[in-house]
């Protein structure tokens, strides 16, 4: 039993080298497969974190009537808390709004100048909310919209970045559209690849084939050569990619920590994912070259 195991894989060794040129090139283009679904998780990966420093940055603000009251602002306060859609709210009092605009203002002579002329402070507190998906504002906005709270809050202001969000989506998804061509292209042709390699080993071999067939070797033991080559481009392409991919997002990653502020974003999610994506990835490459295998071995050795 061994030793027919062994001599299996002395012929798939003795076939890759016979087909050098052939071999290298379906190694190659199952790396450019593997790096294309790759660069999709790279999309994805960084999708979701623009996505969410997107979302960190809306809210809704609520301006209150500087001559509300203490009781008129905390029910409001509490009227938002009982949302289930609120993240998290923060209340600045009128004084603390006053500085900040100051400061926001700073370089404005002509709008301190005004304020020095009032010399008073004109503004009211602002409740900030922030909710945890961005379609819930129009509702926050909507259910303080009624005619009892129209003396108490001055004005709702809505920092409406959804359309950056949309814009992200619309990008990555064309970014994502294109990468899935490339993966399917890359797929056809290690498919055509693979398949020609072992149809023109079995041809060259066709001799060697029949005369295996008349000592009595089974069907089986004259396709296991293929399959095990099979396994070696499956692993020597996933091993060789997984290189590249870490290399190059070990490249990366101090750009990317640049505007998302997080060191080591894409190396740290392939370490943590990594036994999932490899197990993927070696799935489908070992899939794809077993059924184009079965399929050039299945015209070669009709019985």
């Amino acid at each position: 039993m061994f030793s027919g195991f062994f001599r299996i894989v002395k012929f798939s060794f003795q076939e890759i080298v016979r087909n050098m040129s052939l071999s290298v090139m379906t190694v190659l283009i199952l790396i450019l497969m593997l790096l294309s679904i790759n660069t999709l998780m790279v999309v994805r990966v960084l999708t979701d974190e623009s996505i969410a420093a997107v979302k960190k940055q809306i809210d809704v603000s609520i301006y209150f009537n500087p001559e509300a009251t203490t009781d008129e602002i905390q029910e409001i306060r509490d009227y938002v808390n009982a949302f289930p859609e609120v993240e998290q709210e923060s209340f600045l009092t009128s004084d603390e709004v006053f500085v900040n605009f100051k400061k926001n203002y700073a370089d404005s002579t002509d709008v301190l100048s005004s304020l020095n002329e009032i010399g008073t402070n004109p503004l009211g507190p602002t409740l900030i909310i922030k909710t945890r998906d961005p379609k819930d504002y129009s509702k926050i906005i909507k259910a303080l919209s009624v005619p009892e709270y129209e003396n108490i809050i001055e004005a709702k202001t809505f920092g409406d970045t959804e359309t950056a969000i949309d814009r992200i989506h619309v990008i990555t998804t064309n970014v994502q559209k294109f990468t899935y061509f490339l993966t399917i292209l890359f797929a056809v042709i290690a498919f055509i690849i693979i398949f020609n390699t072992i149809r023109v080993a079995i041809y060259t071999q066709r001799t060697e084939i029949g005369i295996k067939r008349l000592v009595g070797a089974t069907s089986w033991f004259i396709r296991g050569p293929y399959m095990v080559e099979s396994l070696l481009f499956s692993i020597i392409s996933v091993g060789l990619s997984y290189v590249l991919v870490d290399f190059f997002l070990k490249f990366l990653d101090p750009y990317i920590s640049v505007i998302f502020e997080k060191n080591n974003l894409l190396s740290n999610y392939l370490s943590q994912n990594l036994l999932f994506i490899l197990s993927i990835e070696f799935g489908v490459v070992f899939l794809l070259t077993i059924v184009s295998s079965g399929l050039a071995m299945r015209r070669y050795l009709r019985t």
